[in-house]
């Protein structure tokens, strides 16, 4: 039994959340974009929820939790969509969107409090210093910084840093144990990934140091191809263009530009694919010039068009990423989609081929990236869904053309990153959490550290709601 009257009763003046209702809200994220999720999900709810001010509110909201053996569960802007900041076991969700100060602003770095949206970030680093942070989620506006570490794994910028797990690319994080007594310890170089895209489950991160670099006046571009084959040749060769300084290089293929990009569809003309690209001014008509060359009509430039014509129109990284999805969804509920990466030096050609054998089922979706210094096509392709049973079999049909799936429809680490149990990660849970109390179910080596990752078998966790309360 979740004994959560004497909890309350130990936070003194720490800021809850005490309503039905209102805690239901906050123990939810973007799950819903699985449609596998939403029915597997949808009755979660924690308990209570803790809303600390300081390192000092977590501290002893862990203490107390620990003592009472109540599951912890971090969250903080919501905008996951994995399940991630879902409480499988109910207990406490922790809120740390109080904890939002930006500590310092150095040439480069930013140390920040997990809670801070990250465009507070850029804004503030921007009047500053003229920087911005490397990379950031499609949801920049409403992204908290903790939950990206925490949840993500790359996004707008990733065309040049890379992903979020490079090396660099996180500078160091703090971590606050849950033991008896909880220790607030600094982490930096590999231990980093041990936090990174693991969802709480080894610790709460209390406070981070991010890079920052040169934020230059974006433009945006929308370049049309007649053919899915043109648009992602073009794609690759301007990937691979080092001289060409990019922010954003998403194709997306027919028919999602003229149904879903409503407001970008004055731009647009029927049947024609897109590149949505983000372009530093320096590198905007060497661009320009380069996309005609391959085929390409520039549809749209936002350094050639008025106020007016710019009024009302989203950035363009809300076209790209995980937006893609989202305004796919706002326009038909049954869309979704997957994770896929492809065979290498065969990327365009399986991408084309996926295209002509699943017409009217996916929907293209690439996002050129770097990867250990190399291009990268990562496939976030929309996908039409029509059963679980569906789903995955497409999965396992993908998997067989050589294209591995980083399955978004799980809400566990191995599982959604396609391993086996870690034992040094499962090590450093072990000693920051001895009791498994932070995240329970979202780690499945917690429960079977020799498990072996198996696609035809999904997990579930086995304690998925099922205390009581007092």
């Amino acid at each position: 039994m979740i004994k959560i009257d004497d909890l309350i009763a130990r936070l003194g003046d720490i800021p809850m959340i005490t309503g039905e209702k209102a805690v239901k809200a906050k123990s939810r994220d973007f799950f819903w974009y699985s449609p596998i999720l939403k029915e597997k999900l949808d009755h979660i709810t924690s308990d209570l929820v803790v809303v600390p001010r300081s390192e000092t509110d977590v501290v002893t909201v862990l203490a107390a939790c620990y003592d009472l053996d109540i599951p912890v569960t971090p969250r903080g802007g919501g905008t996951g969509n994995y399940g991630q900041a879902m409480p499988l076991a109910g207990g406490v969700v922790m809120d740390m969107t109080r904890m939002n100060a930006i500590k310092e602003l150095r040439d480069g770095v930013a140390v920040v409090e997990p809670g801070v949206l990250m465009g507070e970030i850029d804004k503030a680093a921007h009047e500053a210093l003229g920087q911005e942070l490397r990379i950031h989620p499609s949801t920049l506006e409403t992204a908290s910084i903790g939950g990206f570490v925490a949840g993500g794994s790359g996004g707008v910028g990733s065309i040049r840093w890379g992903m979020l797990a490079e090396t660099g690319n996180i500078l160091r994080l703090r971590l606050a144990t849950m033991e008896a007594k909880p220790q607030l310890i600094d982490l930096t170089g590999p231990a980093i990934n041990h936090v990174h895209h693991a969802y709480g489950v080894t610790g709460i991160i209390t406070e981070i140091d991010m890079p920052l670099t040169a934020a230059p006046d974006w433009v945006d571009m929308l370049v049309s191809f007649p053919s899915w084959e043109d648009a992602l040749n073009a794609g690759w060769q301007i990937a691979g263009t080092e001289g060409l300084w990019l922010k954003l290089l998403s194709a997306v293929e027919v028919p999602a530009p003229e149904n879903y990009f409503k407001r970008h569809a004055r731009f647009l003309q029927q049947g024609e694919h897109v590149l949505c690209i983000m372009v530093a001014p320096n590198s905007a008509d060497a661009l320009e010039g380069m996309a005609q060359e391959l085929g390409g009509r520039i549809a749209m430039h936002s350094g050639k068009l008025g106020s007016e014509d710019l009024k009302g129109l989203p950035h363009m990284y809300h076209l790209g990423w995980n937006h893609t999805t989202l305004r796919g969804l706002r326009i038909e509920p049954e869309i979704t989609y997957l994770q896929i990466g492809f065979p290498d030096g065969h990327e365009i050609e399986t991408c084309e081929e996926i295209s002509t054998r699943y017409k009217g089922e996916i929907i293209g979706h690439i996002e050129f990236t770097r990867g250990n210094g190399a291009k990268r096509a990562s496939g976030l392709p929309l996908v039409r869904y029509r059963s679980a049973e569906r789903l995955m079999a497409l999965i396992k049909e993908l998997e067989a053309m050589g294209c591995p799936v980083w399955n978004p429809h799980v809400y566990t680490l191995e599982e959604g990153n396609r391993r086996d149990a870690d034992p040094d990660q499962l090590a450093m849970k072990k000693a920051n959490d001895p009791k498994g109390l932070l995240n329970p179910g979202k780690m499945i080596a917690w429960d079977r550290s020799d498990y072996t990752y198996d696609p035809d078998h999904t997990y579930t966790y086995p304690d998925l709601q099922s205390r009581g309360r007092t």
